[in-house]
């Protein structure tokens, strides 16, 4: 489904959003603004999941014994990677 909506772009924005579609990368100017969504919308799915993934391993620091300071850079990002893994999430 699609919701019809206005939006309003700024003389810079809407010159690139022509060009764009001029050069045939986009069907229209809704499709580059949806694109521009959908980029958004994976960004923000991946802070979140990076946000969930330090939480984790916080939560799991805490529970677990002591770790010298040097070492948990890279637990750290093992962890993060083996979170990421079991969850089908990208970098």
């Amino acid at each position: 489904m699609t919701v019809k909506t206005s939006v309003s772009l700024s003389d810079q924005q809407a010159a690139f959003a022509r060009k764009l579609v001029e050069e045939g990368r986009y069907a229209s100017i809704s499709a580059v603004i949806q694109h521009g969504l959908d980029r958004l919308q994976m960004e923000r799915e991946a802070e979140m999941a990076d946000v969930e993934a330090l939480r984790a391993v916080l939560e799991e620091r805490r529970k677990g014994p002591f770790v010298p300071m040097e070492p948990p850079g890279e637990l750290t990002r093992k962890v993060v990677t083996n979170w990421r893994a079991k969850r089908g999430v990208q970098a």
